[in-house]
């Protein structure tokens, strides 16, 4: 008896127009610190969440695991603890830098309506092991994909997202409860930017450029 061959689906034709806004989504796409407090509908969280479903994983294993924080409780204990981790990183900043990282906006947690912390399972059992016995860290690899994904679904309904990596992750793991096995990747912001910009804010500031393709590729 021989496995049944896959059906194959009709795919959707990909014009320029589409292709335009697409990458005027990867332009527009931005890190957003500065939010409304207009409340995301749960339905389109929903959504988001799983569209985030559909991104790639090593071995299809999605080893993602979003944890949505509502909890006024929690989400003070982590702006607590970002703003010990921010006055470590300020301190060791070279005495030049000191002022311009001090002004700079690393967190939207004060406004931002929704909140989630994002781990990886570093070994789930769904994908059997398939793909990241070499390369384990694949699995994190793959909850950045998700976040990346759910990124651009929101972009495309208006609604900005930040990243917040100032945190001590064995002390994420203790405010949020969550099993020690899941490796933290990051908190994040998500709601409505109070404006909007083709342009990083650190850019903007004076604090790093964006690089062309041809500055990070390298051929053999």
């Amino acid at each position: 008896m021989t496995a049944k061959e896959p059906c194959a689906g009709v795919a959707p034709a990909f014009d320029d127009a589409f292709r335009a806004q697409l990458d005027a989504q990867f332009r527009w796409r931005r890190d957003v610190r500065h939010f409304q407090t207009t409340p995301v509908p749960a339905a389109i969280i929903d959504a988001l969440l799983e569209t985030a479903s559909l991104a790639p994983s090593v071995g299809l294993c999605q080893p993602w695991r979003f944890v949505i924080v509502d909890s006024p409780n929690r989400r003070a204990a982590v702006r607590a603890s970002f703003e010990c981790c921010n006055a470590v990183a300020l301190a060791s900043q070279d005495p030049e830098l000191a002022p311009a990282y001090a002004r700079l906006k690393l967190a939207g947690i004060d406004k931002a309506p929704c909140q989630f912390a994002l781990f990886a399972e570093t070994g789930p059992a769904q994908d059997h092991g398939l793909g990241r016995r070499t390369m384990p860290e694949t699995t994190a690899y793959s909850a950045v994909m998700a976040v990346h994904t759910l990124w651009l679904a929101a972009r495309a309904l208006g609604i900005g997202l930040g990243w917040v990596s100032i945190l001590n992750p064995a002390v994420m793991h203790e405010i949020l409860d969550v099993p020690h096995d899941w490796r933290f990747i990051g908190y994040f912001c998500l709601g409505y930017p109070q404006t909007e910009d083709d342009t990083p804010e650190l850019q903007r500031f004076g604090w790093a450029d964006r690089r062309s393709a041809a500055a990070t590729t390298v051929r053999r």
